[in-house]
């Protein structure tokens, strides 16, 4: 019986490229050279040229030739595994002509292997199979924003090319494979908002390519290993939201090239190092909820670039260095019951001295710094003597450079204008005329961050400010139903609303969204944020902002059927005549549940929440009526509910059993009871409200719009609004 015979796949050189030839014996192997065949192959190359501009899918040149059997075989595993209930992979199909061409949507080759596979915010579910190994040539992975579970595979860290992995925002489980940290050149590693477990691998930590290692919102425990110090490249390092423990290493001081370290929201102890102080390079440094004890290292008043500092919620003692008292607010520090000295509220008994380390680290640095001086003055010297000379060649040139710049300016603005800046600007209603090449090229001042995402003040080039919210991208629900919902946002107009006033998507998933800039700050730094020689804030202006407050969230709740749900005073703004502006209003309809959870459990530990919200999860109008009440209380007692958090009992109960004690006075500020002769009883029935609006059974709130009526009624005589 003869043996069936094996297909045979090769290819035929053609002047505009290769066909694939498929025969039954290798050696008998012949490509036709018939005219027919020869118009026909032709016909083939110029059709899938054709629709590769049409779709518009060619980000590379294609170089002719066709995928290997290798990567096609592994290509169709990978869609095998797969779940595409949107159909995004259709394209997938065939022989495998089109895929290096650009007619496979995702995926770029080069000289018939793939290199690139693309497929973020798809909607894809199922699972990567360990056949990804497949691709020897593969160089970046990213699936991120999907569905997609199971394991990450072993057999990404054996690919020799390999320099991104964008996993984040998914659902994979299991742990992180070891086998990463054996990619020669991996550069960026985010697996952040998972539901990975176990420790971080060792292997992983002595990486010296990796530059961002992404690990937030996980389920990770165990320790950091000492080995981080090794990881010479690495700019940011996000372990946020797990459970992580132990020490940080203090070989990190090592890390020279270290921008982001984001350590919160673990069970990290002991003290914070020294060593961080040595990383110049850190801009945003946040070690918020942890259990770390110790003094603030002096240390950290010498980093150069921070821009963001968080150490609230730990157990923290002591002073707070100077310059960092100086720079950040009081949501810096919150949480640290023996902490002191960083605003007028909580000033440091003069008995607290520098601890010896800290004292020695002082005198080591004035004794440097003195050595800088002498070696300065030398310089200056030698620097006049240069400037001299060059002085003369820069007035030649600066007219050239000026001229320059104009033209550079100019186009900038042609191309704003025109349409061509990637991504898409959308103005709304009230908003000031820029571009998104204006917007693009603000200057930004960090004013603060949350679960969502982090507010700048920006200042456009004609000198206007506006405020700009950039979104954590990672959390944000699709591109389609983030328009339909912001679009509805846009349409929103209140005195006592902050107006949104535009909106911007970038080409690769940037959100931004534009306010107007309110030029006294929130409420909370308004309260809690005062210096010495400030004006005390008198009844009726606390009255005209709690007014303001509850008419914006009546018409949230009874005009546009929106529930706030993270009512806080960090996010109630005031104007340039303290009428309050509500702020980050719905913001839930355009992130995801994940955020939204985190940002209800964020709100509980600030002390706004309402109580039933740890079991409900989603925010109604009574858990609005409650942090409105929260609120109130904050600006009849002038403290701060997250301090009262720290000490064992919220600021509702608090108040509620001094007022069981007839001990009222006690609980206003001490700005209010001085005018308590002329106020005594609009102080009562205020406070009286309040405590009705925080009631633990939310049947017993009342709606907002009853809590307006009750404080229209409460009309400040006119010697209580005096400043």
């Amino acid at each position: 019986m003869e043996a069936p015979r094996k297909n045979v796949i090769g290819f035929c050189k053609y002047p505009f490229g290769f066909l694939r030839w498929k025969g039954e014996d290798a050696s008998q192997m012949r490509c036709p050279k018939s005219k027919r065949f020869f118009l026909y192959a032709q016909f083939v190359f110029l059709f899938q040229l054709l629709m590769c501009r049409v779709q518009l899918v060619c980000t590379q040149a294609w170089d002719g030739v066709f995928v290997t059997q290798n990567d096609y075989q592994a290509l169709q595993g990978l869609k095998h595994d797969f779940v595409d209930p949107e159909g995004f992979l259709k394209s997938w199909n065939g022989s495998g002509y089109g895929a290096c061409s650009g007619g496979w949507v995702g995926i770029k080759c080069a000289q018939g292997q793939v290199i690139v596979i693309d497929l973020p915010n798809k909607g894809l579910g199922g699972r990567i199979s360990e056949n990804i190994g497949q691709f020897q040539a593969l160089r970046k992975l990213s699936l991120h924003d999907n569905v997609i579970g199971g394991l990450v595979p072993t057999s990404l860290g054996f690919l020799p090319d390999l320099r991104g992995v964008q996993l984040f925002n998914n659902r994979f489980s299991g742990s992180i494979p070891a086998s990463l940290g054996f990619c020669p050149v991996l550069q960026t590693l985010d697996l952040s908002n998972n539901s990975l477990s176990g420790s971080i691998p060792l292997n992983l930590t002595r990486s010296s390519s990796l530059s961002f290692l992404v690990l937030g919102f996980n389920d990770l425990s165990g320790s950091v290993p000492d080995s981080l110090g090794n990881m010479s490249g690495l700019q940011e390092l996000s372990l946020d939201h797990n459970k992580l423990s132990g020490l940080i290493p203090d070989s990190i001081y090592r890390l020279q090239k270290l921008s982001v370290l984001d350590l919160s929201n673990n069970q990290f102890f002991g003290s914070v190092p020294v060593t961080i102080g040595n990383v110049s390079a850190l801009t945003r440094l946040d070690l918020s909820h942890n259990n770390f004890i110790g003094e603030i290292p002096v240390s950290l008043d010498d980093l150069p670039s921070l821009g963001f500092f968080n150490v609230s919620y730990n157990n923290l003692s002591g002073r707070v260095p100077a310059r960092l008292a100086k720079v950040f607010n009081e949501s810096a520090f919150v949480g640290n019951l023996r902490l002191c000295g960083y605003n007028g509220s909580t000033p440091c008994p003069s008995s607290i001295a520098p601890s010896p380390g800290n004292l020695e680290r002082r005198c080591h640095r004035q004794r440097t710094k003195n050595i800088i001086l002498v070696a300065a003055g030398v310089l200056l010297v030698i620097l006049l003597v240069i400037c001299c000379v060059l002085m003369c060649c820069l007035f030649k040139k600066r007219a050239k450079v000026e001229e320059g710049q104009s033209r550079v300016a100019k186009g900038s603005g042609e191309v704003g204008e025109a349409g061509e800046t990637p991504g898409k600007l959308v103005r709304f209603q009230g908003s000031k005329a820029f571009t998104a090449d204006d917007l693009l090229s603000a200057t930004a001042d960090i004013m603060g961050r949350s679960t969502y995402g982090t507010v700048y003040k920006a200042t456009l080039g004609d000198g206007n400010q506006i405020a700009v919210k950039r979104l954590r991208e990672r959390f944000t629900v699709s591109p389609k139903e983030f328009e339909s919902e912001v679009n509805s946002l846009g349409k929103i107009r209140h005195p006592n609303i902050l107006a949104l006033r535009a909106y911007y998507l970038g080409p690769k998933g940037e959100k931004l969204l534009v306010f107007d800039y309110m030029p006294r700050g929130s409420l909370a730094t308004f309260l809690h944020a005062r210096r010495p020689e400030d004006s005390p804030i008198n009844w009726g202006t606390r009255m005209g902002i709690a007014k303001g407050i509850a008419r914006g969230l009546v018409f949230l709740h009874n005009n546009v059927k929106l529930i706030h749900g993270n009512l806080t005073s960090g996010n109630v703004l005031l104007d340039e005549n303290t009428n309050a502006k509500i702020a980050d209003y719905a913001l839930s309809r355009l992130m995801t549940a994940a955020a939204n959870a985190n940002a209800i459990a964020t709100s509980g530990g600030l002390g706004y929440r309402a109580p039933e919200l740890s079991k409900l999860k989603k925010a109604n109008r009574k858990t609005d009526v409650h942090s409105l009440g929260v609120v109130m209380l904050e600006l009849l007692t002038g403290k701060s509910p997250a301090r009262e958090v720290m000490n064992s009992v919220d600021l509702p109960r608090w108040v509620a059993s001094m007022a069981k004690e007839e001990s009222s006075n006690q609980v206003f500020d001490v700005d209010l009871m001085n005018d308590a002769s002329i106020i005594g009883d609009e102080l009562l029935t205020a406070l009286k409200l309040a405590l009705h609006c925080v009631h633990p059974s939310p049947s017993a709130r009342p709606e907002a719009q009853q809590v307006l009526q009750q404080l229209e009624e409460l009309s400040p005589s006119p010697t209580s609004t005096r400043e």
